[in-house]
């Protein structure tokens, strides 16, 4: 299979074009540049992988051409389900199917149980159970996917800013010993925004003083595994998946 690439310019990784046969960068907003890339090139079927910053589309920092525009007037809010749903359509309009982003990485999915060198105490186990049932209703509402919590007080819930940025926030309040919970949203598409860690996360948290990194198993991605791994008990956190049921499993401390 030959795999074209198409990179949004200041956002896509600088050695993004090592990774596919060919590919073309794009300033986040042309969409009709994107969709002329990808027929010029006979796509016909499409992942997509990163992030974007919500915050610049509602900021109006991004100028978007006719295409976009006409899409974005079409919702009734830039929610990420609505957004993106938007944006899938578009790509079906065109012929083109979107895959679920783990279809060819299934490698990628973290499984459940303690993956690395350290395991959350008892009363770190109550916060995670707490931090997932607040991180499931958070997603429910469309508002993000991370919850920060410790001894049962919710530290941190993530908007706009992502991960990283919400645990940074969570240790401006007193994040030491605390736990960071990411979780799909109840009607997770498994085509777009599945949640995704990585050393980043850990970095993150290891300077704000979180001990515990608690992800739902099979739904969310990890990357670089062996360097998140490393980062992980080099730090004294503990990372785990953690199974279907488990926020119902007792209450907060």
């Amino acid at each position: 299979m030959r795999v074209f690439g198409l990179a949004l310019k200041g956002i896509a990784a600088p050695d993004f074009n090592n990774s596919v046969d060919e590919a073309v960068t794009l300033p986040l907003g042309k969409v009709q540049a994107l969709f002329d890339a990808l027929e010029a090139h006979g796509v016909v079927e499409v992942v997509l992988a990163g992030g974007v910053s919500k915050a610049s589309l509602i900021g109006g920092e991004v100028e978007f051409d006719e295409r976009g525009r006409r899409l974005l007037a079409g919702l009734p809010s830039l929610e990420d389900d609505r957004l993106l749903a938007a944006m899938i359509r578009e790509f079906e309009s065109a012929g083109i199917r979107v895959l679920p982003q783990a279809e060819w990485v299934p490698e990628l999915k973290v499984e459940e149980g303690v993956l690395g060198a350290h395991a959350p105490s008892e009363a770190e186990h109550l916060d995670i159970r707490f931090g997932l049932r607040v991180a499931e209703t958070l997603g429910g509402l469309g508002a993000g996917q991370c919850a920060i919590v410790r001894r049962g007080c919710v530290l941190a819930l993530e908007t706009v800013e992502g991960t990283d940025a919400t645990i940074r926030r969570a240790g401006e309040s007193g994040a030491v010993g605390a736990v960071v919970v990411k979780v799909a949203r109840p009607d997770q598409d498994p085509r777009i925004d599945l949640p995704v860690v990585g050393p980043g996360t850990i970095e993150a948290m290891r300077a704000a003083g979180a001990t515990v990194l608690a992800v739902r198993a099979g739904d969310t991605l990890l990357l670089d595994r062996s360097e998140t791994r490393r980062a992980a008990d080099a730090s004294g956190i503990a990372f785990l998946g953690v199974g279907a049921g488990q926020a119902s499993r007792g209450g907060s401390q």
